[in-house]
């Protein structure tokens, strides 16, 4: 196994979670300064989503044209880009725009970035491995609200400290081989549908915890702060939850590695779905710290153990071609999050985003619980 390339390849992914950990917060609050309302916030946080359905198509041409380390540094440059030019034209409407952007460049960090690591790690440590990978990732998102309470968001310190991690990730990749050899069709996104009827609970889990992450990073704070607390309470708040899905990821990669891995899903399912439902009642008590931190454990679990998953069903183009279908249900995931949290927050409930979370999460526990939800799938 190659753990110097394994290291560089998580390494980069990570730096790309350190950037969106500040500059997906920051986004927000800057919107809400300007007085704009939950359903305005909402889409600016989906039109990176929308960003993830194009880049998931794009991926397999890209990478067979210009071989994965490749695609994956101008893409990551590319991201850089966007950024910088969020802090140097800060109006809404191009905001869009560069945010659909960025969500396009990432995708094809993200599809090729896992598929490298998954590709790379042994069987028997299949679990600890992408589970540390996870760990790294949540924990860069932990340091980037954390950053931002350091330097504020009246600044634009915020995006050019992310500009210049998209581009250190960038450079993290020089010199390293050993990806996954890629068709130029293999991860154009075809068979999604077919993907799903085979593995509904883990596209389900996928949709689910996209959905969880997007709206923890832009509309969670604002939620706090409609509820009454200090934005650096609510940005702390929304970083205990990245706490807990960063701290229980590797153990949960352990015991992959020794026990049952769909019944590890499915307990990861129920703990999401309760907590989910405690939220509103606990918000303004001191279990609400507690609290958070299952919430974020029990739906980072669920992004761990697809990614495992997937790493132990499928191989080489098949394995890039499982994580573009991923790549689409999670874009599905990041755009239905914030825009049905967006408008129910600002029409029917102030409590819609824990509420919203634990209808997903009944979903999962249902499909989980079905006959074979988790058996090894046909070979296209």
């Amino acid at each position: 196994m190659r753990w110097g390339t394994y290291f560089a390849v998580t390494a980069a992914v990570v730096i790309v979670g350190l950037a969106l950990g500040v500059t997906l917060p920051l986004v927000s609050l800057r919107l809400e300064s300007w007085g704009y309302g939950p359903f305005a916030i909402g889409v600016m946080a989906a039109m990176p989503a929308v960003g993830v359905l194009l880049g998931a198509r794009l991926t397999g041409r890209l990478a067979g044209a210009l071989g994965t380390p490749r695609t994956l540094r101008l893409c990551l440059l590319a991201s850089a880009f966007s950024v910088g030019l969020l802090a140097l034209l800060p109006y809404y409407p191009l905001w869009l725009l560069l945010r659909l952007l960025i969500g396009i460049s990432l995708t094809v960090v993200f599809v090729l970035g896992e598929s490298w690591i998954n590709q790379l790690v042994e069987e028997r440590l299949r679990g600890r491995l992408v589970a540390l990978y996870g760990t790294g990732f949540a924990l860069s998102q932990l340091a980037g609200p954390l950053a931002l309470t350091v330097i504020g968001s009246a600044s634009d310190l915020g995006f050019w400290l992310s500009v210049a991690l998209l581009v250190g990730g960038s450079a993290v990749l020089l010199g390293h081989s050993g990806a996954p050899q890629v068709d130029a069709h293999s991860a154009s996104g075809r068979g999604l549908g077919l993907f799903c009827r085979r593995l509904p609970a883990i596209a389900w889990a996928v949709v689910l915890f996209a959905a969880f992450e997007s709206m923890v990073l832009t509309l969670l704070p604002v939620y706090l702060l409609r509820e009454g607390f200090a934005q650096e309470t609510a940005l702390l708040m929304a970083s205990v939850v990245v706490v807990g899905d960063a701290l229980l990821q590797l153990p949960i990669g352990l015991l992959a590695d020794r026990v049952s891995r769909a019944t590890l899903f499915r307990v990861c399912g129920v703990l999401l779905l309760l907590s989910s439902l405690a939220i509103p009642a606990l918000l303004h008590t001191p279990l609400i710290w507690p609290l958070l931190v299952v919430f974020g454990a029990a739906a980072g679990g669920l992004y761990t153990l697809s990614l495992i998953l997937v790493g132990q069903f499928y191989r080489d183009d098949a394995l890039v071609r499982a994580n573009a279908h991923i790549a689409l249900l999670w874009g599905a995931g990041c755009l239905l999050g914030p825009l049905s949290t967006g408008a129910a927050s600002q029409w029917l409930s102030g409590h819609a985003l824990p509420l919203l979370m634990a209808a997903g999460a009944a979903l999962f526990v249902w499909l989980a619980w079905r006959r074979g939800a988790f058996q090894a799938p046909a070979a296209d």
